[in-house]
């Protein structure tokens, strides 16, 4: 995919937070908005995000993490629950001097930019939800895309994970081999026990009970063709979310990477639309 923004260089490093080694990738930046932290799914390493950034205004400062247990970053020794993430996504932010962020969570990671809105919403300015939903209490996706959710060798074995990819996903990956190809060349397996420790984070997890305190504008992207997180979810959290707008896409679980070139520009609009917007649901 060619984008239509001149990339920025990608500055990748190793930091140490309270014991915990995270690899992080910084890129972009410049422009007078706010940094851009990104959290992805559940095992997912931070490549993974790359489609989409190139498709970004460069002028926008993204954050990248690779979380405990995902591509390059160590399990933590004991698992962590979405409340001792979003700390050590807290304290990430303070080792890196960035105050104030927008943030941006894809599945799994939706369900800890969540918890992070909740728990640190002076650090949050606005938010992205992106097919992801209210963890224990949603409507639940097909059993057979869950229970291949639940096998790390999607992150292990390429090949498996091509062959797959289209009932695991949805949308394009089901028509289009080669971009289930090209998406599983991309996957980085991380650490032996990361895996099921990020599993265990979310087990009895839910955001139902207080979403409606959200303070944050937020933008909820859903996928109408999504396996793993149905479309009915975001109209959901779009429902509970005081100041919410809702965009159906017609693509799957991981459209902000296959449809990049749609979603980057209604994501980039939304960070740098002018204050002072009200309340209420709005559809795209």
């Amino acid at each position: 995919m060619m984008s239509g923004h001149r990339a920025a260089e990608m500055r990748v490093s190793t930091i140490d937070v309270g014991g915990q080694r995270l690899r992080i990738a910084i890129q972009g930046g410049g422009g007078a908005g706010y940094p851009l932290l990104l959290l992805n799914g559940l095992g997912a390493n931070l490549e993974l995000f790359q489609p989409f950034i190139d498709q970004l205004d460069a002028g926008i400062e993204t954050i990248r993490v690779d979380l405990p247990g995902a591509g390059e970053s160590p399990a933590p020794p004991v698992p962590l629950r979405f409340r001792g993430l979003a700390r050590l996504v807290a304290r990430v932010l303070d080792q890196l001097t960035y105050g104030r962020v927008d943030v941006l969570g894809v599945s799994w990671g939706g369900a800890l930019a969540q918890q992070f809105a909740h728990e640190y919403g002076d650090r949050c300015r606005r938010l992205v939800l992106v097919s992801t939903g209210t963890g224990a209490i949603m409507v639940p996706g097909r059993l057979s895309a869950l229970l291949k959710m639940t096998n790390a060798r999607r992150y292990q074995d390429p090949s498996y994970l091509a062959s797959i990819a289209g009932g695991l996903y949805g949308g394009r990956l089901r028509s289009n081999p080669e971009l289930a190809a090209r998406f599983s060349r991309e996957v980085r397996a991380g650490a032996p026990q990361g895996y099921l420790r990020q599993m265990l984070a979310a087990v009895g997890w839910t955001s139902i009970h207080w979403l409606h305190r959200l303070p944050q504008p937020t933008l909820i992207l859903t996928g109408r063709d999504d396996p793993i997180v149905p479309c009915l979810n975001g109209g959901i959290m779009a429902w509970l979310i005081p100041d919410s707008r809702l965009h159906i896409f017609e693509d799957g679980h991981l459209g902000l990477v296959t449809s990049a070139e749609e979603l980057a520009p209604i994501v980039r609009a939304f960070l740098t639309e002018g204050e002072g917007r009200q309340g209420g649901l709005t559809a795209w």
